[in-house]
C-alpha cells in the first residue's frame, strides 16, 4: 500500500488506485497521514472533519469512518490494519517506502546537505527526485481544517526551498541554458518570489542573454511595485548593477536558505 499526499490524496495498492468517495473519509485519512506515527485525538479529528460545527453524533460518525477506512486499507489475507486505536484516538503507521511525503523529506534533506557540502551534482539529483514526487497543488480540496491547512502552508514553503536549492545546484554545474525555461515558468507561478527572478537573471546572463536578463529585472520591479508598492530587494538590485557593468562573476551562486 502506498499513500500519496504531494498533490491530491491518492492511495495505491500495487497497480490499483483505491477510490475514497466520501470527502470526510479523505479528510480523516489525510489527517492521520500528516500525523503518521503520532496519535491524533478524537477531538482533533472531529474538528478537522467538521471544523467548529460538528453534528450531535459526530463521534459515532467518526467511528463509522474509521471502520470503513480500515476495511478499505486492510490487504486481503492480512489481519493487521494500518490504523491502530491508541488513547485518546488513532494512529496510522505506514512504512517509510509507502509514504511519498517521508520520501520527499528524506530527499530534500539529502539534497540540502549535499549543496551545503559543495556537492552540486549529488544535490541536483536528490532535489530533482524530490520535486518529481510532487503532482501539482497540495491537497487542494481538503484545506478547511487547522491540521491540514497548517501542513499545506509548511509543505509549500518546503517545496519552494527545495526548488531554489535545485536551481542553484544546476546553475553551479553550469546548466544555465537548461534552467531558463524552467525559471520562466517559476516566476510566472510565483511572481512575488524574488529569488526566482535572481536565478533567472543569472541563467540568462550566463547564456549570453544580457539584455533579457535586464528585462527580467524590470519585470520583477514592475510586479513588486504594482502588487506591493515595493522596490526589489538588495540582492536583485546589486545583480542588476553587476550585469549592467558586465561584472557578474561566472559561477558565483549563493545557495538558498
Amino acid at each position: 500500500m502506498r499513500y500519496e499526499i504531494l498533490g491530491s490524496l491518492r492511495v495505491v495498492d500495487e497497480e490499483k488506485t483505491l477510490v475514497i468517495n466520501a470527502r470526510k473519509m479523505e479528510v480523516l485519512l489525510t489527517t492521520l497521514l500528516i500525523r503518521a506515527g503520532e496519535v491524533v485525538s478524537l477531538d482533533q479529528l472531529v474538528t478537522e472533519i467538521w471544523n467548529h460545527n460538528p453534528p450531535k453524533r459526530a463521534t459515532d460518525a467518526l467511528y463509522v469512518y474509521i471502520y470503513q477506512l480500515r476495511k478499505l486499507l486492510t490487504r486481503p489475507g492480512r489481519a493487521e490494519t494500518p490504523i491502530v486505536t491508541r488513547a485518546p484516538g488513532y494512529v496510522l503507521c505506514p512504512r517509510d517506502h509507502e509514504f511519498d511525503f517521508w520520501q520527499f523529506q528524506q530527499l530534500v534533506n539529502e539534497g540540502r546537505d549535499a549543496a551545503r557540502a559543495n556537492r552540486p551534482e549529488q544535490a541536483a539529483t536528490a532535489l530533482g527526485a524530490a520535486l518529481d514526487l510532487c503532482r501539482g497543488p497540495i491537497l487542494p480540496e481538503l484545506r478547511d481544517g487547522p491540521i491540514i491547512a497548517g501542513f499545506v502552508t509548511w509543505l509549500e514553503e518546503l517545496r519552494l526551498e527545495c526548488t531554489e536549492w535545485f536551481v542553484e545546484s544546476n546553475l553551479a554545474l553550469g546548466r544555465h541554458r537548461e534552467m531558463v525555461r524552467f525559471l520562466y515558468g517559476l516566476v510566472g507561478e510565483q511572481p512575488l518570489h524574488e529569488a526566482f527572478y535572481r536565478q533567472l537573471m543569472q541563467a540568462l546572463y550566463h547564456s549570453e542573454r544580457r539584455a533579457d536578463a535586464l528585462k527580467v529585472y524590470q519585470m520583477a520591479r514592475k510586479t513588486l511595485q504594482d502588487e506591493l508598492g515595493l522596490e526589489p530587494g538588495r540582492a536583485l538590485r546589486e545583480l542588476q548593477q553587476r550585469i549592467l557593468l558586465a561584472d557578474e562573476p561566472y559561477g558565483e551562486h549563493a545557495a538558498a536558505g
